[in-house]
């Protein structure tokens, strides 16, 4: 399970090769926000280069294309692509069908190239534009490539003119909350992973740790980071521990001491199936 993701300026050879030391369970090689139109172009190079060579996992290499309107999209999957990096992120998602699209592009590709490698597997980010969130209860029929869903705020604030996408004490606003909700309940009915936004101030460690604690209390298995100093709190956060894991054992073994059962006690408490679920995705994991 991918748990970190760690957003790299594609345009960068040194926070490229930084990047390689990094402990994130996934590194997204950014073709979109963090690099200027102008370098667009050497982002591709540099990236398709740094999947071939930097001798890393392919599952733990994703590239973030631009959206599929613009116009640098088709440039970007046709450099990419070819080096078969683990997933691509689509930002600005409008709905299922620009993921249904992205995947018969990336079909195309790799019937050009033969059919070579295991599929390149999508992560949309499905709340950055207004229209998208009347359409997040559809991602389960986007087939075998969709991996996970994430979310952003900031693109969507920007285009429905927000003053602020979060309160003074860091929580988000009410609109936004509801969108990270949204994303939330739309991964978990498509049956992918729900990847939690990025915590935008990479000096605020203590605000990423109660951010992190929320997500994965919440359901989310993961979250995006933009610096490398944060991807040590949300490993840890989003990893079970011993004694998680030791009470998940105890449940698991406490159902299979009476097969059949719906209802089991442990420690006075009585459990039930959702217990049982819940206990063997934590040892799944």
């Amino acid at each position: 399970m991918i748990r970190s993701f760690l957003f790299v300026p594609g345009d960068s050879e040194r926070k490229l090769e930084k990047a390689r030391g990094v402990p994130a369970d996934a590194l997204i090689l950014d073709l979109e926000d963090s690099v200027a139109t102008a370098h667009k172009a050497r982002a591709r190079d540099l990236a398709a280069t740094f999947i071939q060579t930097s001798g890393l996992p392919r599952e733990r290499l994703w590239v973030r294309v631009n959206p599929l309107t613009s116009a640098e999209h088709a440039d970007d999957l046709a450099a990419i692509a070819p080096s078969l990096p683990g997933g691509i992120m689509l930002p600005k998602a409008r709905s299922p069908e620009d993921v249904r699209a992205l995947a018969r592009a990336l079909d195309t590709l790799a019937a050009g190239q033969g059919g070579a490698g295991d599929p390149i597997a999508i992560l949309p980010l499905v709340t950055e534009t207004p229209e998208a969130l009347f359409s997040l209860g559809g991602y389960g029929a986007c087939g075998a490539r969709l991996a996970a869903l994430s979310w952003g705020a900031e693109d969507l604030g920007a285009a429905v003119g927000a003053t602020a996408v979060r309160e003074q004490d860091g929580s988000w606003t009410p609109p936004f909350e509801m969108v990270r909700n949204l994303c939330l309940f739309a991964a978990h009915a498509a049956g992918v992973a729900a990847i939690d936004t990025i915590h935008a101030d990479f000096r605020d460690p203590a605000g990423l740790e109660r951010a992190c604690r929320a997500a994965r209390r919440d359901g989310f298995t993961g979250k995006l980071a933009i610096h490398p100093d944060q991807v040590e709190v949300i490993n840890r956060v989003f990893r079970p521990g011993e004694e998680e894991l030791e009470h998940a054992r105890r449940v698991v073994a406490a159902f299979e001491a009476k097969p059949g059962a719906g209802v089991v006690e442990l420690d006075g408490v009585m459990l039930d199936l959702p217990h049982l679920k819940q206990a063997r995705r934590i040892l799944d994991d």
